[in-house]
């Protein structure tokens, strides 16, 4: 059988092993350009393990048209890999496959020049596999028809795994913020929400683990910005913190589509508050008063009312952290799988022969 392509910017660490159980299971073949990434992880390595090359955007349209392979899938990242891939997939007369993570167009000048590509690869491509029910009922709203769901997931058993050594707790409750520290990622808020909610400095404390431009408005608060950090120690954070906050808002250029930090934590029984922006809320992992709290994106005053609800609610943390935990072990690396593998079924070229 021919292998597949899949076009895609990176293979981040938490991306490299349901890559590599896709390539096994579906004989995929990766063609990684790179450019710009979004992770807060970068790409460990030149080592992968699974088929790949590293093409150039441009070349990525003569490599999907050469009949080499069965079909081709792409996400919806690069400038020019998604249309190149989409003509070479017809060119080659095989299906193609949109993996979209998308759940509203971004309305930069590049974005609104390109929605009219995107509508006709929403009505016209072959399958759409999406990242969750947000997204495929924003596809299926501009004509998508063939649309299956290969769901946002990490290793849960290294996230659930026990700790090393903890770092030392520097107060009885702590909020924990785990991702870039960008405008995007809401971090203006969380701050601002902080200092609304009025917790006793020794008796609370917002940890913030990542790197980013807004690292500086840090030092202006009694928050503490900790940097990078490796995932062994990201996990023993987890186990310190009471809560987990993703406080992502809507930009012209990004909405959150999905928010792996929540499936990490909640593999922890940490309880998360996050925003209405935050895809892993729109797509049902995080349900409001059931797995998490749900707060409007940008605003500091329902942010600051929901760290103090959990402040004085142990019971409530307990619940909703043991909530979150049991929904988040459904998603894995090989529902992810089955979720290609279906969308490739339906257009019949799964090497699974369904």
């Amino acid at each position: 059988m021919r292998p597949l392509l899949f076009v895609t910017g990176h293979a981040p660490p938490e991306r490299q092993e349901p890559f590599r159980l896709l390539a096994e299971r579906e004989h995929a073949e990766l063609a990684l350009f790179g450019g710009r990434s979004r992770h807060a992880t970068g790409e460990a390595g030149e080592r992968l393990p699974f088929p790949h090359a590293r093409p150039s955007q441009r070349a990525i349209l003569g490599l999907a048209a050469s009949g080499r392979y069965r079909a081709v899938i792409c996400g919806t990242v690069g400038r020019t890999a998604l249309p190149a891939a989409y003509l070479g997939a017809r060119r080659a007369r095989v299906p193609f496959l949109l993996w979209s993570a998308l759940w509203a167009q971004p309305r930069t000048p590049a974005g609104i020049v390109g929605y009219p590509l995107m509508r006709h690869v929403y009505r016209h491509a072959d399958a759409i596999v999406t990242y969750g029910s947000h997204v495929s009922a924003y596809v299926r709203a501009r004509g998508a028809r063939n649309v299956h769901v290969a769901p946002q997931a990490v290793d849960n058993a290294f996230w659930s795994a026990a700790p090393g050594e903890r770092p030392a707790r520097p107060a009885p409750f702590v909020v924990l913020f785990v991702g870039r520290l960008a405008r995007e990622k809401g971090v203006r808020v969380l701050l601002d929400a902080w200092r609304r909610a009025g917790l006793e400095r020794d008796q609370a404390a917002l940890l913030l683990v990542g790197e980013g431009p807004e690292r500086r408005r840090v030092g202006d608060t009694e928050a503490v910005a900790l940097g990078a950090r490796s995932s062994e120690e990201v996990r023993n954070f987890y186990a310190l913190a009471d809560v987990v906050v993703i406080a992502s808002i809507a930009t012209a250029a990004f909405r959150e589509p999905w928010g792996l930090v929540a499936n990490e934590a909640m593999n922890r029984e940490v309880v998360l508050i996050v925003t209405d922006a935050v895809g892993a809320a729109a797509g049902g992992l995080v349900r409001h008063g059931r797995t998490g709290l749900v707060v409007p994106a940008g605003d500091a005053v329902a942010l600051a009312g929901a760290i103090r609800t959990l402040h004085d609610d142990a019971e409530l943390r307990r619940r909703l952290g043991a909530a979150g935990r049991e929904a988040v072990a459904e998603l894995t690396f090989a529902s992810w799988v089955d979720g290609f593998s279906g969308a490739l079924a339906s257009v019949g070229v799964s090497a699974r022969g369904h």
